[in-house]
Order: C-alpha cells, then structure tokens, then sequence
C-alpha cells in the first residue's frame, strides 16, 4: 500500500477538506481528499520515479516538517535539499522557496508560521538554532 509506513508529518487545511503528508522515506509530499483519495503527489525527480503522476521538483529532497496556515498555505522542509516551500493547497506545485542555505537553512525539520508576528519560524535538525523569516 502506498502510504504503509509513509506519514512523516501530517497537516488539514482550514476547510478540513484536504490532508497532507510529508514522508521522508518514500520523499513525497501526498495531498489527500478527506475519503483518504490520493490527489496528488509532490517529489524530487531524482529520488522517485514510481508513480507516473507525480509533479517533480529537485528543491524538494527528504520532505519532513509540514506546515497549513490559516489562510490555507502549504509550507514544506526539504530536510535533504536545505529548503522551505510553499506549495500550492492542490499539492502539484511550488509557488516559492521561501529559504535556502543561503539563508542560513540546513537541514530544517520543523515549520511554523506566526500569523501574531508574520514571521516564518524553522526548526534545524541536530542544530540549536531556531530561524525566524518575516514575511509581509
């Protein structure tokens, strides 16, 4: 079965009606309808050739921490890849990387986001510092 050993992370979006799923060892990001209906898969085309309707991109290596906003926003650490993605709410697209190495990002495992500071907060794996992004 697909998801067998699969949930890293898991998120709802504000209407309840989707559900996302990093799994770090299949390096997906899965977006499923409420049922449980697969709607779509995000990866890194390098690491995964598996299903023929997977929307591919190499930013996105070891999917681990996972973020919804209130508003509805997909946000996404590339454990592997040293990055922080927003994803589209349907999963099959990557509207920005939100940070890189350059900014300091190096293994990130854990997102948030701050509605209160309109900040962006990323936890590090094996690293004591916790980064915090403003965004407008």
């Amino acid at each position: 079965m697909l998801l067998c050993f699969a949930v890293y992370r898991c998120a709802v979006s504000p209407t309840g009606d989707r559900l996302y799923i990093t799994s770090y060892l299949n390096n997906k990001l899965l977006t499923l309808a409420r049922d449980g209906t697969l709607l779509a898969t995000y990866s890194d085309p390098a690491l995964d050739s598996t299903l023929l309707a997977t929307y591919t991109d190499p930013a996105l290596e070891g999917p681990c921490g996972l973020h919804v906003t209130p508003a509805g926003q997909v946000l996404v650490c590339g454990w592997g890849s040293h990055t922080v993605l927003q994803v589209g709410w349907e999963g099959q697209s990557k509207l920005a990387t939100l940070a890189t190495k350059r900014h300091g990002v190096w293994g990130p495992s854990s997102v948030c986001y701050s509605s209160t500071t309109s900040s962006i907060i990323v936890g590090q794996w094996r690293n004591d510092k916790i980064l915090v992004f403003r965004v407008e």
